[in-house]
């Protein structure tokens, strides 16, 4: 009798146990993700005061009548369609991760080939509300690189909570699964060629 009340307790202090270990290693997981998905809505609300920026920007040059329409229709077009990819932020994948990246460097790329067109510009080079915007827009693009930095930062203790032993057994049958890194487009680490042509 005496060794199935020892028996009992001891099953009983292990299931307390595994109880513990259990509430103790979803609460850390939900923490942990829930300070990558507001990390990640900085990401994106960092871009969007770039969209909103870029909005006015082409708002002022629209208003130089001599203004290279095509340079001006290839950043609205890269706007509209950075503006369009969306990403689940508690599921972040590397795929969701590319294709937001691509469409934000394709919108990077339109908007740099828009301020090098003004520079033929005087009256735009003198407009107070165009430098003013090229100025925050410089500013924003720092903004941008903090809040991925810190977003891949707030993954990392995420991820290796849910990875470690024996954590990873409670991560599979609670769904926990691995956020993805912000990772630059492929090609990045190249320098870019630069050509200058002079008239």
């Amino acid at each position: 009798m005496k060794k199935g009340i020892i028996v009992l307790i001891v099953l009983g202090v292990i299931a307390f146990g595994l109880y513990k270990w259990g509430v103790s290693f979803n609460n850390t997981a939900v923490s942990l993700e829930e300070t990558a998905t507001k990390t990640w809505a900085n990401v994106e609300s960092s871009y969007q005061r770039r969209n909103d920026l870029i909005g006015n920007l082409i708002k002022t040059v629209q208003g130089a009548a001599d203004f290279e329409r095509g340079t001006l229709t290839d950043v609205i077009e890269a706007r509209a369609k950075a503006t369009s990819v969306n990403i689940d932020p508690t599921n972040i994948t590397p795929e969701q991760l590319a294709e937001f990246n691509q469409a934000q460097s394709g919108l990077s790329g339109a908007l740099s080939r828009l301020l090098v067109t003004v520079e033929r510009y005087p009256e735009l080079k003198a407009n107070q509300n165009f430098l003013e915007l090229q100025s925050q827009l410089e500013g924003t693009e720092n903004r941008i690189n903090v809040a991925r930095d810190r977003f891949n930062a707030s993954v990392e203790p995420y991820n290796l909570h849910i990875k470690k032993f024996p954590n990873s057994i409670l991560a599979g049958m609670l769904n926990f699964d691995e956020l993805a890194y912000y990772r630059s487009e492929a090609g990045s680490e190249n320098a870019p060629d630069v050509n200058f042509e002079f008239e």
